[in-house]
């Protein structure tokens, strides 16, 4: 293991650094990204329109493609991360949110439902100005 590591000392100061430099970026961008969130995104039984729906289907595909490739590649990192130096469970999560797969919205509503996330997004939100987000509660008859 340790020659490895000694064969490879280019590629870990890589890694390191990339690490180093997603953790300060996160703290820059999941706050953007909570406070941009529609207030009523999970309001809804259903998942809202993209709004780069509207755009020609090669667009369409092209940003669809290239944003699951994205959050493959940041999973993976993630993963990587939780072993070497950086945010791994950020990075995990942000490439989560990336990736779509059947069943996506309804754990993502589930999961901001909770109070020990709900609270800090909606914290988040009134630093910068911003309503706070409704959770879509199932009907009672259900």
């Amino acid at each position: 293991m340790l020659e490895w590591l000694d064969d490879h000392k280019t590629l870990l100061y890589w890694l390191s650094g990339a690490s180093a430099v997603l953790l300060v970026a996160s703290f820059f961008i999941i706050p953007s990204v909570v406070s941009r969130v529609r207030p009523d995104y999970f309001a809804h039984d259903k998942r809202p329109d993209r709004s780069w729906i509207n755009l020609p289907p090669p667009v369409r595909v092209i940003i669809h493609i290239g944003k699951n490739l994205l959050g493959a590649v940041l999973m993976i990192t993630g993963l990587a991360m939780l072993a070497l130096p950086g945010p791994g469970l950020i990075t995990l999560l942000v490439g989560f949110a990336l990736l779509d797969f059947p069943g996506k919205y309804r754990f993502e509503r589930w999961l901001v439902a909770r109070p020990a996330i709900h609270r800090p997004i909606n914290w988040l939100r009134r630093r910068s100005g911003r309503l706070p987000l409704t959770i879509w509660k199932r009907p009672e008859h259900w």
